[in-house]
């Protein structure tokens, strides 16, 4: 079995090299400051471990909370609110921004896994764990399993799917790499989502290939290598999707900085045999489909509706056995105390409701992007560069579908959410006018009938997404 080598690398120098005057703008200067201070950040990122492990842990030791208890007086609600109402939702918006930066300057896991890898084994990166499909595997997985054990009201199974995950990443930089971040690359479940949102970030770090391959061919008296984790070809980089924003890199042959861009610009300049399946199929199936779904379940009549049509039938027919609620409460929510437990059937029936309706809504959205894209018959758009014109849609999806717990967890604080449903029409609005735009600009490079029908042909499609959030969010 063929492997990726592995070689260590050295931190690069604290004095970066300075960018030409002309190309020195703030944005182009903070990248440069960000490599200059990289204690500093290191300082920044060990501050968040420790804040992250005393919100995971803490609560999980504590009793549920009184009737009356509010988030500022109670620690279980605290850290519930922290993760779930502030963290995911502004992270996966940063995201959407900033780039990569969470992943680069703050995540726990990031920051463990590297630290690992220091002192780890140091061994190649096998075959199986550069499989494209993990992401995906990884995202849905662990979305589905969080609403089993309902991670987002209990802080036992926040500590369970976080804290797993943490353990899983910690153990393979023990293993992979050398000072590097394998985990990050390959197999965090929630890369896929942040490479994919990170593609319509204004801001990045931009490389200039033909500057760098100048560089690089002038004789210099010493060169350090630049220790980047998530182990990216800098120098060809041309995509923010793997980019962990860290500023390691800022200045580097005097062809790195951060800068500015369009956030249209990575995905329609994005190379036919760069835009790959599993990607589109994280956002298509994953983020569009059976993350609207998971969102959604709870909430839903036709939820109850169906649990409660196979429950008849089951008592029917005398099949009682998927009606008892022994499961243990890391396979299924199970907390008598707090009067919220999960039968067999319960647990089937969230399975059911998630992958089969995520899998049949993301079946539908990639069958119109497919037609559209067969209709063009382009060899430049291919159906996966095509989808990734519905990034701006399931960035918006996630973000709105994350907040409902932010906007959960204020109700019962009584705080006034009468802007909310305003705030929610431009939101989803944006991200509908943006895909709208992308998909247009990608299907009508040629004013031919053909690209006009496939453009109406793919707005069709983000006309069905748009519909189904419309539907959760306005009239349910």
């Amino acid at each position: 079995m063929r492997s990726i080598p592995i070689y260590p690398v050295t931190t690069a120098s604290a004095a970066a090299p300075a960018l030409p005057e002309q190309r020195e703008g703030l944005l182009a200067r903070l990248g440069l400051a960000m490599r200059r201070h990289q204690r500093l950040i290191q300082g920044i990122q060990w501050v968040v471990v420790l804040f992250y492990f005393g919100l995971l842990v803490v609560p999980a030791m504590m009793p549920l909370p009184d009737q009356d208890a509010h988030i500022l007086t109670n620690l279980r609600l605290f850290a519930q609110f922290l993760f779930w109402g502030i963290w995911w939702p502004f992270v996966m918006l940063s995201t959407m921004l900033l780039g990569r930066v969470w992943c680069g300057v703050f995540c726990p896991e990031g920051s463990l896994t590297e630290l690992a890898s220091r002192h780890g084994l140091g061994r190649a990166i096998p075959r199986w764990m550069r499989w494209g499909g993990w992401p995906f595997v990884a995202f849905v997985g662990t979305t589905v399993y969080g609403q089993l054990v309902s991670v987002y009201e209990y802080p036992q199974a926040a500590m369970l799917v976080l804290g797993g995950s943490t353990v899983a990443a910690v153990a393979v930089g023990l293993v992979y790499g050398k000072g590097s971040r394998v985990w990050c690359r390959y197999l965090c479940p929630a890369n896929g989502v942040f490479g994919l949102l990170a593609k319509i970030a204004p801001v990045h770090f931009g490389v200039d290939e033909a500057r760098w391959l100048q560089q690089m061919g002038q004789p210099q008296e010493r060169r350090h290598a630049v220790n980047c984790a998530p182990l990216i070809n800098i120098g060809h980089m041309q995509s923010a999707s793997s980019c962990h924003a860290c500023g390691r890199c800022a200045g580097e042959n005097d062809a790195v900085a951060l800068a500015l861009r369009s956030p249209a610009h990575e995905i329609l300049n994005t190379r036919p045999a760069a835009a790959n399946t599993g990607e589109a199929m994280t956002l298509i199936v994953g983020v569009i489909g059976i993350a609207t779904a998971a969102f959604t379940w709870s909430a839903s009549p036709r939820f109850v509706w169906f649990k409660t049509t196979v429950a008849e039938w089951l008592i029917d027919h005398d099949w009682m056995v998927l009606l008892q609620d022994n499961a243990p409460w890391w396979l299924l929510t199970h907390y008598p105390q707090a009067q919220d437990v999960f039968t067999w059937l319960d647990g089937l029936c969230i399975l059911a409701w998630i992958l089969g309706g995520g899998a049949a809504l993301g079946l539908v959205v990639w069958a119109g992007v497919w037609l559209a894209a067969r209709l063009l018959n382009n060899p430049a758009l291919p159906w996966q560069k095509l989808a990734l014109g519905l990034v701006p849609i399931g960035g918006a999806g996630v973000f709105l579908g994350l907040s409902m717990l932010t906007l959960g967890h204020l109700k019962a604080e009584r705080v006034d959410l009468a802007w909310v449903p305003a705030v929610r029409a431009v939101l989803l609005c944006a991200g509908a006018g943006f895909s709208a735009y992308l998909l247009a600009r990608l299907c009508l490079t040629r004013r031919t009938l053909r690209s006009v029908a496939a453009c109406l042909l793919a707005w069709l499609t983000l006309a069905l997404v748009v519909g189904v959030w419309a539907q959760i969010l306005f009239v349910r």
